[in-house]
């Protein structure tokens, strides 16, 4: 193990393997994680809400099925707390609690059984996608940085999930729903 002392006096220790840990970079890449976190575990809860009132089968089974794979986020993500020797631990996420707060007043403020609604509903899921994308893109490359490949190899699986599902969230609005939004 080599230890390293920076400008501000903070020890880093990298590892035979190479890995950083214990710098305040390392920390704040934690406390990230724990940001995130906190976020999936919440989005678990928040997609059956927007899957119960969506209108058209296909979205509320686009709803179904991010999250399960938002399941799958919240169990890589343990694994990645574990990979780095670190306990998973949530901490609030307030851009996704404005988030989820925000699609909570798509649902208020439009009529059940409607496609305006469904259409606000994609956008309030989109506006997720957008959030995890940057935060999953970011975390991969600290990851990298770090020289922590297994985590970077993990976080960047899912972040291909969350692109995967802003595409599909696309593909549903251009298709069918917006159209017919229009149209109400």
């Amino acid at each position: 193990m080599t230890t390293l002392t920076e400008n501000n006096g903070t020890k880093t220790t990298i590892g035979k393997n190479g890995k950083m840990k214990n710098s305040e970079f390392h920390e704040f890449f934690v406390d990230e994680l724990k940001d995130i976190y906190w976020a999936e575990k919440h989005l678990v809860k928040a997609l059956p809400k927007m899957k119960k009132a969506a209108t058209s089968p296909e979205l509320a089974a686009a709803f179904d099925k991010h999250t399960q794979e938002t399941q799958t986020h919240v169990d890589t993500l343990e694994k990645v707390f574990g990979l780095l020797g670190e306990k998973a631990v949530a901490k609030k996420c307030d851009a996704m609690a404005g988030l989820i707060e925000e699609a909570n007043g798509i649902v208020e403020d439009t009529e059940a059984g409607t496609l305006i609604r469904d259409a606000g509903l994609i956008l309030a899921a989109q506006k997720v996608e957008h959030y995890e994308i940057a935060t999953y893109g970011t975390l991969k490359a600290f990851a990298g940085s770090m020289g922590h490949t297994e985590v970077a190899a993990l976080l960047g699986k899912t972040l291909e999930n969350e692109k995967t599902t802003d595409h599909a969230l696309t593909g549903l609005a251009e298709t069918s729903i917006n159209e017919q939004a229009v149209s109400e």
